[in-house]
């Protein structure tokens, strides 16, 4: 395998890290006014995020970062031709980092609430971006010769690119759910998984069509593989959670998003942003790449530097991997 290909595959993988660890991130805030009946459950539902958000973020910058070295020509055409949803999206993760830390500052129910709701929109708004930017990035911009996109700003936006974003949105939904299921204890706990379970079929199937879209338009033989796997891990995650073992659901879920990923850049390679005007305008991985030289540099870095932050992430996760309830919540505290 050559470097251009590998950091495809690195690029990709990246991208399935972000959309496994904040799917449920997202999802989780998501739900805060559905399933948080007071505010002693939102706080457990932020808990059970609380320490892990900020770096299941980080997967997102990384993602961004190793295009723009490794694939400098990608990172150009997609970022600028995408540019107002990603805009959009960027503001609404700062607003929901901003909203985690200032929702305690004050002892106000008004206040709390206000910051709710910029918890929501920033747990909303980013799953659908990403889903808009990852399906446009399958499925094709209109550049020309140049690399150079063609007509509005909201090139990007289309019924298919709109199905990519309700695709993400509706996985984080069930993850989250999910995810508060095996996190939390009593009546939330309950909740969680009862909704996850009413859910699933509905916020799922924008993801298998998707992925059948994919297939129809982009997709070779070896791809139906992972596509087939999509729903069946659906069904296995769905029929987990139905008798109680939220662990086995959450990791079923994580297949089922890791087949999608499989299958969306499956079909897009040997292309990372194919041209809707002429397939000659496309770019692929050989002439989107940066130099051999960068290449093998980035890849002695990523050796070194990548298992560090997944034992760490790891160990993380591992500190924090109890279940909490109400009973775990101290009275808020309020600075002076």
């Amino acid at each position: 395998m050559d470097l251009a290909t590998l950091w495809f595959c690195v690029v990709a993988l990246f991208w399935l890290g972000y959309l496994f660890l904040e799917g449920f991130d997202f999802g989780v805030g998501m739900l805060l006014p559905v399933l948080g009946r007071d505010d002693a459950e939102r706080r457990v539902m932020i808990n059970t995020i609380g320490p892990v958000w900020d770096g299941n973020e980080v997967w997102l910058i990384v993602a961004g970062g190793a295009t723009f070295a490794a694939f400098p020509a990608w990172y150009a055409g997609l970022f600028s031709a995408a540019y107002l949803p990603l805009l959009v999206l960027l503001l609404a993760l700062i607003g929901r980092g901003v909203a985690f830390e200032y929702r305690g500052k004050v002892d106000s129910a008004r206040w709390r609430r206000a910051w709710d709701r910029v918890i929501v929109a920033g747990s909303w708004i980013p799953p659908l971006g990403v889903g808009l930017v990852l399906a446009t990035t399958v499925l094709g911009l209109p550049i020309d010769a140049a690399g150079n996109r063609v007509g509005s700003p909201f090139a990007a936006v289309r019924w298919e690119t709109l199905l990519g974003a309700l695709a993400i949105a509706g996985f984080s939904l069930v993850h989250g759910a999910t995810f508060l299921a095996l996190k939390t204890e009593g009546e939330l706990r309950e909740r969680a998984r009862a909704l996850a379970l009413r859910i699933a079929p509905a916020a799922l199937f924008p993801l298998v069509a998707l992925g059948l879209f994919v297939q129809w338009r982009e997709g070779v033989t070896w791809t139906l593989v992972p596509l087939l796997v999509v729903p069946l891990a659906g069904a296995v995650g769905w029929w987990r959670l139905a008798v109680g073992r939220e662990g086995q659901a959450f990791a079923a879920f994580g297949v089922l998003i890791a087949a999608a990923a499989i299958t969306l850049f499956g079909g897009l390679y040997p292309e990372v942003l194919p041209s809707t005007l002429a397939d000659a305008y496309s770019l692929t991985v050989e002439n989107a790449s940066s130099s051999s030289y960068t290449l093998r540099v980035m890849t002695w870095v990523a050796a070194f530097g990548a298992p560090a932050v997944l034992v760490y992430q790891g160990w993380t996760y591992w500190v924090f991997r109890n279940r909490i309830g109400t009973r775990h919540i101290p009275k808020a505290h309020v600075p002076r």
